[in-house]
């Protein structure tokens, strides 16, 4: 059973209250609620367990380096990979994506190979490949989504051509909520010996991953979305993929020797780990996928898709309001407008009074805002704490807004 009464009480900040309303938080798209047992880890580590991590002798350092490299494990079990040793630890997708950007396309694609994108990209999944674009000639190509917002597949695999070196291509986007079938589009190009990178970090903290059934070569998370603390992710890189790849950053233990004539690096993946780490943050992402995965991400799955299909409805009941992706299976994330001359960001301000937090802007999908011929939206993005009453909140103050600007 889900017991929802349950899992918001372990968050303790969903008790407080904004602007005297109770808190109605609906922006986990951008960063999602701790819950306790995580704050708990995160205090229980600085207060009494903290030192650096690796080549320490001493009792503390071992002990943070058995729970700071245990979550290398926790990570691999909750992405179906296939060894701990295709993880690489690091600050969140960002650093993830841009690694395998200069580590492994950098020295390997020349001016006039092509990198295949969705319209749909979060600017994550986009600038990273236009630092390509302008240092080495790379050529995006770019392929769009349909009226309700879904990404053909085969579209994605049509665009692939002889000169194609690379798919880069999101599991959830962060504006729609569309779920792309990165399973077909990664057989797809890999039956044209292309490989693919997924952004999953809308997807992993909405539904079970499994990056070997899914096949791709590249697969990102981000820690804070999946409520655990900001600074912390991961990066899944297929064996043969880290083979290929040169280090993105220097220092720490990235390497094995170092003198004035040469340096000798290590194994993977630490080669791809410098510096001292998010050690606590690391530590504290480990406790919130335990968190989830304790709950059951099938049942997790379930619940959001409950709370959205009564929102969806809840939604289309306003005539009055633009939703931005209709897919059937979309996660529960919504971007909407309101017709007329109101901003996003006044329709924010206004639900703020109410205790609602939404974001409003272009939520770094600048190709996307484009294609939908809107500068910005509100969006709405639920989480495994969220309620159908906390839709009826959402949807009381989308009135008021609508009264105040019709």
């Amino acid at each position: 059973m889900y017991d929802i009464a349950k899992i918001r009480a372990d968050f303790p900040i969903l008790s407080r209250s904004v602007n005297g309303k109770p808190l109605t938080y609906l922006d986990n798209g951008a960063s999602a609620q701790k819950p306790q047992a995580v704050i708990d880890a995160i205090s229980q580590a600085y207060s009494h367990e903290y030192s650096n991590v690796h080549r320490g002798l001493h009792y503390l350092s071992n002990l943070m380096t058995e729970q700071y490299e245990g979550v290398r494990g926790t990570i691999a079990r909750f992405l179906g990979a296939g060894s701990e040793n295709e993880i690489v630890l690091n600050s969140g997708t960002t650093e993830g994506i841009n690694m395998v950007a200069y580590g492994w396309a950098m020295p390997r694609l020349q001016p006039g190979d092509e990198i295949v994108l969705s319209v749909m990209e979060h600017h994550a999944n986009i600038v990273p490949w236009h630092f390509l674009r302008e240092r080495q000639g790379v050529i995006l190509k770019w392929v769009d989504v349909d009226a309700s917002g879904a990404l053909d597949p085969q579209a994605v695999i049509d665009a692939i051509g002889p000169r194609t070196r690379l798919v880069a291509v999101t599991h959830c986007s962060n504006v729609l909520g569309t779920v792309v079938d990165v399973k077909a589009i990664t057989k797809g190009a890999h039956a044209k010996g292309v490989p693919v990178l997924v952004d999953g970090s809308q997807a992993a903290v909405h539904m079970p991953v499994n990056v070997v059934d899914i096949g791709c070569d590249f697969y990102a998370i981000t820690g804070h979305k999946l409520y655990g603390p900001s600074g912390s992710g991961a990066i899944y890189i297929k064996s043969d993929r880290m083979a290929e790849m040169r280090p993105f950053l220097g220092g720490g233990d990235m390497i094995r020797e170092v003198s004035k004539d040469t340096v000798t690096y290590n194994d993977p993946p630490m080669k791809f780990e410098a510096g001292t780490p998010g050690i606590v943050q690391t530590i504290g992402l480990g406790v919130a996928l335990d968190y989830m995965t304790d709950i059951g991400m099938e049942n997790i799955a379930a619940h959001e898709a409950s709370v959205r299909d009564y929102a969806n409805a809840r939604l289309s009941g306003l005539n009055w309001l633009k939703v931005q992706g209709s897919t059937a299976d979309k996660a529960a994330i919504f971007s909407f407008t309101l017709n007329g001359a109101a901003h996003a960001h006044d329709i924010s301000t206004i639900l703020d009074k109410k205790g609602v937090a939404v974001r409003a802007g272009h939520h770094c999908a600048g190709p996307l805002m484009d294609f939908l011929g809107v500068t910005a939206t509100c969006r709405a993005s639920f989480g495994m704490y969220n309620t159908k009453d906390e839709v009826d909140v959402l949807i009381d103050a989308l009135e008021l807004a609508h009264d105040l600007f019709a």
